[in-house]
């Protein structure tokens, strides 16, 4: 399928409806949630009676082959409010794991628990960082152990989005250590199995209208049925990564794209697939937030007069606000054409997926600064938005992957493609 930037009717229809969303019910209420660090239940109501919170949108726009509908319905939901974006699709990512991993049933029997239905909402966790490590997924210490017909999960989480609240924790344990991250299976721990413990809600800078929460397993208890994908599967996996682990050094596995081997590599990890396809989402998200911030200084400056004109016709103001929407426009080309590779199961040969986050994640930031700067002494304090979305921001250069992990990957990428003949030898080469 050709690449192309034009949506489609549908697609519009789309975004229009998230844009009004997000413009009607999540912007009025995003300034309260994020006082008060709630989860803001009301407007996760309200979007699933739009259908806007549900499994089968998401398993659906995630099968878009184009890649776009998905990054668009994240653009507006985040152009609303990253906390209470965050609490909307939260589900989404558990859900991608499981998709990645399970089997036809357990797809069946979970992908419904992971978002409920209006008046029955449900919650999902996807859980794989912990106090030891984030992007480095190989580091996992968490542990998984068979015992009868049960596994036993000992170990602990955090900075996990619904943890310790959710109706459905998707957690990513080591079984086998010397196998690498194939030795790693992904098991259903359901909200209330003994042994799962919420040991603290985490006190954020910003997105503080989503719950991320500290978790501990402590001889968690789940049944065989709960491994995703079955034991079969694992110790396929576990035969492959052992055998591999013995054959040649072992990589650096960050939770992140980088070249053909690392591609073909990831195949055999479900938490890295889910990131994988996840990160030009997390991408689109950072543009929302990017935009909004563009325009409300943008028409701060329009209509805010000094020195008899609009502060707009100074240079000074004018263009940070042009390099921003150059910027802006050039983070969205990179994040729907690595949308589109994902969706199209191209491997990311040069980092595309790097590439867009590092990009959109860095160009968000700058725009919320940009704002604050721009609206001055009023946007330092909470009468505009601007300093809230400043906050929001940062965390976009932090979670799923920090820059620095980007910038690695990309130049891990870039390593890879070198042309490693002396520079002498192609200097004589007859042009």
């Amino acid at each position: 399928m050709s690449f192309s930037l034009e949506l489609t009717e549908e697609q519009e229809a789309l975004r229009s409806k998230a844009h009004a969303f997000a413009r009607d019910v999540i912007r009025p209420a995003a300034p309260e949630y994020d006082r008060a660090q709630e989860l803001p239940w009301p407007v996760i109501e309200a979007a699933a009676q739009e259908g806007l919170y549900e499994w089968q949108l998401y398993a659906g726009l995630s099968a878009d082959p184009t890649g776009l509908s998905l990054a668009v319905v994240m653009e507006e939901l985040f152009w609303g409010c990253a906390g209470i974006g965050l609490s909307i699709v939260m589900p989404a990512l558990a859900l991608a794991a499981i998709r990645q991993a399970a089997t036809d049933e357990q797809l069946v029997r979970w992908a419904p628990e992971c978002f409920g239905t209006p008046g029955d909402l449900r919650l999902a966790a996807l859980a794989v960082t912990e106090p030891s490590g984030g992007s480095d997924v190989r580091s996992i210490q968490t542990r998984a152990r068979k015992d009868g017909g049960d596994w036993v999960i000992d170990g602990q989480k955090v900075f996990i989005g619904n943890g310790g609240i959710a109706d459905v924790h998707v957690v990513v344990a080591t079984v086998d250590p010397e196998a690498g991250h194939r030795g790693q299976g992904v098991f259903i721990v359901p909200k209330g199995t003994r042994g799962l413990t919420m040991l603290r809600k985490l006190d954020k800078l910003g997105c503080r209208a989503s719950h991320t929460g500290e978790i501990v397993f402590e001889d968690c208890r789940v049944p065989a049925a709960h491994l995703l994908g079955g034991e079969e599967r694992l110790t396929a996996r576990i035969a492959k990564g052992r055998e591999a682990e013995r054959g040649s050094p072992p990589p650096l596995a960050v939770s992140e794209e980088g070249g053909t081997a690392a591609a073909v590599q990831r195949r055999s990890s479900a938490a890295l697939g889910a990131f994988e396809r996840t990160r030009p989402m997390v991408a689109a998200q950072a543009i929302g937030i990017a935009r909004a911030a563009l325009e409300f200084a943008r028409d701060y400056a329009v209509s805010r007069e000094a020195f008899g004109q609009p502060i707009i016709e100074n240079q000074g103001v004018a263009f940070p606000l042009a390099d921003l929407a150059a910027d802006i426009d050039a983070a969205r080309l990179l994040t729907w054409r690595a949308a589109w590779m994902a969706a199209q199961r191209k491997p990311f040969e040069h980092a595309e997926g790097s590439m867009s986050k590092l990009k959109a994640s860095e160009v968000a930031v700058r725009a919320c600064e940009q704002a604050v700067q721009t609206l001055g002494g009023w946007g330092y304090i909470k009468d505009f938005p601007v300093e809230k979305w400043y906050r929001d921001a940062k965390l976009y250069t932090i979670f799923e992957g920090t820059s620095e992990i980007q910038r690695l990957v990309i130049g891990r990428a870039l390593r890879a493609e070198a042309n490693t003949e002396p520079l002498d030898q192609r200097m004589e080469r007859p042009r």
